[in-house]
This record gives C-alpha cells, structure tokens and sequence, in this order.
C-alpha cells in the first residue's frame, strides 16, 4: 500500500503565522493529503530571510505540528530543484494566489507543474484563472496578516498573540528574533 497524498508547502516561514497554517489546515482537507512536507528554504533564491534558518524550522515545528506534518530544511533555492530531488510521486506543491501570478518568473515553471500538481488558495471572489489542468484552486477565508508585518510589530514592541501559534510567539520573544530592523 502506498503512502498516499503528499503535499509539500514550502516557504522561507520568517516567522509562520496562523495565516500559513490555515492553508495547510484547509489544503490537507481539501486534496486529502495524508503526508504534509513542510519545507522551510534555508536561502530562498527571490529573498533573503530575517531569522536563521534554525529559527525558522523551529517555528515551523511550533506551527504546524497540530496537523502532524514533517517540517524540513530545505536547502535547494529553487522549487523545480526541491521537487526534482525529492522525487516525490505527483505531489501536491501548495501556494497562495498572489505566488500563482508571479509562476511564470520561477524557474522552469513548466517542469515544476509536471513534477508536481499545484494547489492555490485563493481568497472568496478573487480568483485567478488556472492556465493548466494541473493546477486547482481552493479558497481560503482571508487572513490579514504577513510575515513581513509581524516582523514589524516585533521591531515596534507591538504583540503578535493572535497572529502565530502561541509557541511561535514565545519562541520569538525568548530568542529576541525580529526586534531590530
């Protein structure tokens, strides 16, 4: 017997917030994978990232373990290059809507669409139009928060409770991650 549905939700997660994990919560519902790969990317190749890479897979850890998934460092650049070495057996690779529209500027995109069928949230009546059959839209309830606001609140001393996990919110504090700019 196989292993089932793998998704893969691969990220820089600088820091993971509850926004992350609610399109992780509703893809596994949605395509019923039964194996999630979080994959933090140790140096993404469009941006650099604020927290170490250790940092990042330990909030990734806090985040996603409610969903029992594997969080992994990731230390290919590229997500054609992640999903060639993994050899995953037609997985699903998840990303938001706004990730959809830049696809065209990540490397080899056609490739990655046959190494992988990818998975969009999208927010209620802003979708966009899948231009393969190897790719499937599934809404999300928006959550109006990012990464890069909450590294913000940090360096202003704002709280974040609400906004991560509550073990990613400690762990912030604890090792004095984000505080300055």
């Amino acid at each position: 017997m196989g292993i089932g549905q793998v998704g893969v939700f691969g990220g820089r997660f600088d820091p993971p917030h509850l926004g992350h994990l609610a399109l992780a919560r509703e893809a596994i519902r949605v395509f019923a994978i039964d194996d999630l790969r979080v994959t933090v990317v140790a140096d993404a190749a469009h941006k650099p990232s604020v927290a170490s890479a250790d940092d990042r897979v330990a909030m990734a850890r806090l985040t996603f373990e409610v969903l029992g998934a594997t969080v992994e460092l990731e230390h290919h650049r590229t997500t054609v290059d992640a999903l060639e070495a993994h050899g995953y057996d037609d997985p699903i690779f998840l990303i938001g809507a706004d990730e959809l529209e830049a696809l065209p500027t990540w490397k080899e995109p056609e490739r990655l669409l046959e190494l992988a069928r990818l998975g969009v949230a999208t927010r209620p009546g802003h979708a966009p139009r899948p231009t393969s059959p190897r790719i499937t839209l599934f809404e999300l309830e928006p959550h109006p928060v990012s990464s890069s606001e909450l590294r913000e609140r940090v360096r202003r001393g704002e709280p974040i409770g609400g906004l991560v996990a509550p073990g990613v919110a400690a762990y912030i504090a604890e090792r004095g991650l984000y505080r300055d700019g």
